[in-house]
Formats: structure tokens, C-alpha cells, sequence
């Protein structure tokens, strides 16, 4: 049985080879089986779990990696805890080291907060605790109703730094937008590197559609109020791209939380190799890696880009061979240790600052 000489058992959302590979190195680490269950599709899509064992007065923690089939996985998630609760589990834990729709964290006209209705269905499953990583904004804990524990790639990724890419002396660390300066700054500062800003390309995130807000107000023949004069709202005006900080003769690291469509790493790895730069890596904790991002990186003036195992993508590796993965498995094993037994997370949070 996936019984440890302590109580708790580890289960996979996912029976997928690519998916189960996390969960199996995790479970390595900490000396205990895989729990035993059964995740599948039926012919008409539904998703359906079986678990194998009794689980009843259990501590247990599920490991959802998430691939490409974003929403069969966060399916596959809610059934099994459900499951779980329902077969009186005492706690159900969430290790999901890439949470998905994070990046949909804020209102943008009339759309909605899609992590904040993720948080709620998963607490509604039966969810008491959540282990993550490198979440996309920080304040998506406060969408939880329960403990989340927001673990960092980081010093994963800066150990790659220091032991895999020569003369790193030499480099300095680029943020490919303004926005993403705090984190670039934070890896400098341990690197004791210089940095350097992106400013001026296209910032997808903040351009929307039209939707009739610069239309012009109904004329209304009205012989009282006419109503406040608001001020123009002045639209705005990308600057030309320019790059803060002297990247001539130096290896550019770029850093980010996700990869996803490449378009913008690709940009500024152009720009930088204008500016001088002889080698470019691009690092980022989660290589989601969709479309044709493989083609992308392999044409472009990327040398290498370096993701964590946080989301599966083995494929895009054999696509890619510029792609490299850092293992952190270690860091997710000894939070299920920690929390399990009851101990301090300080520990992994040592030297990390709040803009990491």
C-alpha cells in the first residue's frame, strides 16, 4: 500500500506518461509509492476516477501537472478530490506546480477573474491546501480561501546559471518589458549582475478590442442638467524600442515566469543581438511552449531557452534541442514533507525576495 511510516499517501491526477513523470520523481524522493488509481476520458469526453485504495482519515496530496488540454486537467483535478473528500479523506492537498488561467488574475472590461472562480471550484471539491509555483501575480493567493504556499524556481534557475553557462561572469540579466523589471532586478542582485529593460515593444496584455467605449454618447435633449465633462482620455503611444543598459559584448540572460508563445522572446532576442550581444538565453519557470514555439526558437537568435518540469514537454524538446530542463522536484517533495509534518516553510522561502 502507498501507506508512509508517517500516514500520508500521494496520488496522481493524471495517468498520462508525461504527466505521471513529476509525480513519480516526487514520490521517489520522499520513499513512498504512487497511489493507486485509474484517470481516464469515456467515449463522450466526461472524465472519470476510480481510486484503488482506501483513503479514509488519510492526509492526502494530489499532483496535477498541466498539459496542453488545460481544461481536461483541471477536470481530472476537481473529480479526483471530490472523490477523495467523498471516500472521507482527512485532508486533500493540491500540489499543482503551474496553475492555469493565471494569467486571466484581473478584470479587463467585461470579462472575468477566471483564477478567482478556479480558486472557488477547487474548494468547493474538497481542496484544503494548495502547493504551487511561481505563481504569474503574487495576489491570486488572496483569490483561496485556504493556505497556498507559492514556492520559487528561482534558485533552480540562477544554479543553472552559475554552473552551466560559461564566463556568466560576463553576462547581464534582460527584462524583455518594464514590467517584468522587478523580477530581472531580484536575479541581478544575487548574481551580483548588471541589468538591463526592454522598453517600447508591443504590450499585448494591456491592448483590447474595441467595444464601443470611444463611441459618442447618445444625444439626449434634456433642459436641466447636461451632465459632468469628463476629460479626454489620451490613448497611448508605444515609444520606439529601445534598450536600457549596455548589453554590447556580453551574454543576455532574459528571465520571465512563463514561455508561452514566443513571439516576444524572439523580438527581444533580435533587438539584444543588434545591440551587441553575443549569446542570449532565455529562462523562465514554466515552458508551456504552445503552437509553434519549438520552430520559432530553433529559427531565432535564442541560444537556449531553460524551463522547469512544472509543465510537461517532452515533445517540444525533441521539436527544439536548444530547449533545457531544470528538475524541481526537490523543492515540491519537501513541501509535502514539511507541511506533512507539521514543520516551518521558512525554510524554502531563505533569501527570497518579494519580488522574485
Amino acid at each position: 500500500m502507498n501507506v508512509a511510516k508517517s500516514g500520508y499517501r500521494v496520488f496522481s491526477a493524471n495517468s498520462s506518461v508525461a504527466c505521471t513523470e513529476l509525480a513519480k520523481k516526487i514520490t521517489e524522493r520522499l520513499g513512498v509509492e504512487l497511489g493507486k488509481s485509474v484517470v481516464f476520458q469515456e467515449s463522450n469526453r466526461e472524465t472519470r476516477v476510480d481510486v484503488k485504495e482506501s483513503v479514509r482519515g488519510q492526509t492526502i496530496f494530489i499532483i496535477q501537472t498541466i498539459p496542453r488540454d488545460v481544461n481536461t486537467a483541471i477536470m481530472e483535478l476537481l473529480v479526483m478530490a471530490y472523490a477523495l473528500k467523498t471516500s472521507c479523506a482527512k485532508n486533500i492537498i493540491g500540489v499543482i506546480p503551474y496553475f492555469p488561467y493565471s494569467k486571466q488574475c484581473k478584470m479587463r472590461k467585461r470579462g472575468s477573474i477566471v483564477s478567482k472562480l478556479l480558486a472557488s471550484m477547487l474548494a468547493k471539491a474538497g481542496i484544503t491546501h494548495i502547493i504551487t509555483m511561481d505563481l504569474h501575480q503574487k495576489e491570486i493567493q488572496g483569490f483561496f480561501s485556504f493556505p497556498v504556499d507559492n514556492l520559487r524556481a528561482s534558485p533552480f534557475l540562477i544554479q543553472y546559471i552559475q554552473e552551466e553557462i560559461p564566463d556568466y561572469r560576463n553576462a547581464i540579466i534582460v527584462a524583455k518589458s518594464p514590467s517584468a523589471a522587478k523580477r530581472a532586478q531580484s536575479y541581478a542582485e544575487r548574481l551580483r549582475l548588471g541589468l538591463a529593460v526592454i522598453h517600447g515593444e508591443a504590450q499585448c496584455s494591456e491592448s483590447d478590442m474595441a467595444d464601443g467605449r470611444h463611441s459618442p454618447p447618445c444625444v439626449r435633449n434634456t433642459t436641466g442638467h447636461t451632465g459632468l465633462e469628463l476629460p479626454l482620455m489620451m490613448a497611448k503611444e508605444k515609444p520606439p524600442i529601445t534598450v536600457v543598459g549596455d548589453v554590447g559584448g556580453r551574454i543576455a540572460i532574459i528571465v520571465d515566469d512563463i514561455i508561452d508563445d514566443v513571439g516576444d522572446f524572439v523580438a527581444a532576442a533580435e533587438i539584444l543581438k543588434e545591440r551587441g550581444a553575443y549569446k542570449i538565453y532565455v529562462m523562465a519557470t514554466h515552458g508551456l511552449l504552445s503552437a509553434d514555439a519549438p520552430r520559432l526558437i530553433e529559427e531565432s537568435a535564442i541560444d537556449e531557452v531553460v524551463v522547469t518540469n512544472t509543465v510537461p514537454h517532452e515533445v517540444q524538446k525533441l521539436q527544439c534541442p536548444k530547449i533545457k530542463t531544470v528538475d524541481v522536484s526537490m523543492i515540491l517533495a519537501e513541501a509535502i514533507r514539511r507541511i506533512h509534518n507539521g514543520e516551518s516553510m521558512a525554510y524554502l522561502f531563505r533569501n527570497i525576495t518579494t519580488d522574485d
